[in-house]
C-alpha cells in the first residue's frame, strides 16, 4: 500500500479511488541530499510531505550561522506556514538532508482539492493541530530544560534521528554549536 495513504488513513477514511484522486494533485518529485526547495526571499508557493527521506527548515541569522527550525521526517510535511498561506517571500530555506521523495502541493491545487475532496479538510485540520501542539511544547521545553535535558529529551523522543541527521544539524536545530553538543554527548557517555 502506498505511504501517502497509510498516512491518510490514520486520520480519514477515503477509498482507494478517492485516494487516487487525491494523489492526482499532488507532484512527486526526488530530491538529492543537500538541494534546496526553497530559499530565502523566495515566495513560498509550495508544502512538501516527505514519503522517503529527510527535509528541514532553516534561516541565517544575523552572525551568518544557519539555524535549524524544523526536520520533516517520512509522513512529516514542511513549509513556511505563514509565507505559504499568504503567498509572500519566505524568511527560511528548506533543503534535503538526505536524498528524498515528496510529495509537493501549491496553495491554488490545494485549494481545488479541497473543494472536490471535502474530506481533506478534516485531514488538514488535525494536521496543523498536531504541528501547533508540537510547536507549543518545543517552546515551553526551550524554556524550561537546561540544554543538556533538551538534547535527552530530544534524542528520547526521535532516537532514530541521532543516526540519520548529522550532529551539526542536530546542534543546530537545538541552538548549540556542535562542539558543545559534543561535549553533552560526551558527558553523557561517561
Amino acid at each position: 500500500m502506498d505511504t501517502f495513504k497509510i498516512h491518510l488513513d490514520k486520520f480519514i477514511s477515503i477509498d482507494e479511488e478517492e485516494y487516487i484522486s487525491v494523489l492526482s494533485f499532488f507532484q512527486t518529485m526526488e530530491v538529492k541530499k543537500k538541494q534546496e526547495l526553497m530559499l530565502d526571499g523566495e515566495v513560498c508557493k509550495s508544502m512538501y510531505f516527505v514519503v522517503k527521506g529527510c527535509l528541514r527548515k532553516f534561516f541565517v541569522n544575523e552572525k551568518g550561522v544557519e539555524q535549524t527550525t524544523e526536520f520533516a521526517i517520512e509522513n512529516w510535511w514542511i513549509t513556511d506556514t505563514f509565507a505559504y498561506e499568504r503567498q509572500i517571500k519566505s524568511d527560511f530555506c528548506i533543503q534535503a538532508v538526505e536524498h528524498s521523495v515528496v510529495l509537493i502541493i501549491d496553495l491554488p491545487t490545494q485549494e481545488l482539492l479541497l473543494q472536490k475532496h471535502p474530506v481533506m479538510e478534516k485531514y488538514f485540520r488535525m494536521i496543523y493541530q498536531r504541528a501547533y501542539a508540537a510547536s507549543e511544547r518545543r517552546i515551553r521545553f526551550l524554556y524550561e530544560m537546561t540544554r543538556e535535558e533538551l538534547y535527552v529529551h530530544f534524542s528520547t523522543q526521535y532516537p532514530n534521528f541521532n543516526q540519520r541527521i548529522p550532529q551539526y544539524l542536530i546542534a543546530s536545530y537545538l541552538g548549540f554549536t556542535p562542539e558543545y553538543l559534543s561535549e553533552i554527548r560526551a558527558k553523557l557517555r561517561s
